[in-house]
């Protein structure tokens, strides 16, 4: 059928309201109109629990869907290296004071009663301390393995962890002060300078475990399925 031409006014009209090719088509009554082509698209929506400056969820995740990978912080990451470090360090000084104590047993043991005796107390109280330092030193190595999927809760203990080795590290630079005040040669204070250098780098390692960790909340609080 032909409807005559453009600019006859007497041809026959297309029949109105139906839009020509390329206009965007009317949405029926009771439907939300739909953005077509080179209109502005609606933002994703977020997901709950999603860490700040994330709209559509946690990074890594297409659209935010749970359980979409997110990466462990810097900070954390550094308190896990440390933890694995220190939790280490402990292991091998237990190890050390259960052989110091076994040696030093073995070299009384020739000896008269009273030193055998002597030797075999000191060779079981080494035993004794070697095995409490790698018991202590699961603490930090079961921590810092578990980061990697864990919750609040390895979160929580990294933090004590740290708190606790800060506060010791503390305590041995006050005490190592106060022998070095009280100490009269200039070789005496010289030591005591040096012993403290110890606490010193343990209260840096404590510092950045406690910091680290205290700033991977969001991390931490990631929904996991």
């Amino acid at each position: 059928m032909s409807f005559g031409e453009p600019q006859n006014p007497y041809g026959q009209q297309p029949p109105q309201g139906q839009p020509g090719y390329g206009y965007p088509q009317q949405a029926p009554q009771g439907v939300p109109p739909q953005g077509g082509y080179g209109y502005p698209q609606q933002a994703p929506q977020s997901y709950p629990g999603a860490p700040a400056g994330y709209p559509g969820g946690y990074p890594g995740g297409p659209g935010g869907y749970p359980g979409a990978h997110m990466e462990m912080p810097g900070g954390a990451k550094a308190a896990r290296v440390i933890l694995f470090i220190v939790g280490g360090l402990q292991v091998l000084g237990g190890l050390f004071v259960i052989i110091g104590g076994a040696v030093f047993a073995a070299v009384l043991s020739d000896s008269s009663s009273s030193a055998q005796d002597a030797g075999a107390a000191a060779g079981t109280a080494g035993v004794i301390v070697g095995l409490a330092f790698i018991g202590f030193a699961l603490w930090p190595i079961l921590t810092a393995a578990k980061m990697g999927k864990g919750r609040g809760g390895v979160r929580a203990s990294g933090i004590i962890y740290g708190s606790l080795q800060i506060l010791f590290a503390v305590l041995g630079i006050v005490l190592n002060l106060i022998a070095f005040g009280a100490a009269d040669d200039t070789t005496g204070g010289g030591l005591t300078l040096v012993s403290v250098l110890p606490s010193l780098v343990s209260l840096a390692l404590g510092l950045t475990i406690v910091l680290g960790l205290a700033k991977a909340g969001d991390y931490f609080r990631r929904p996991q399925y």
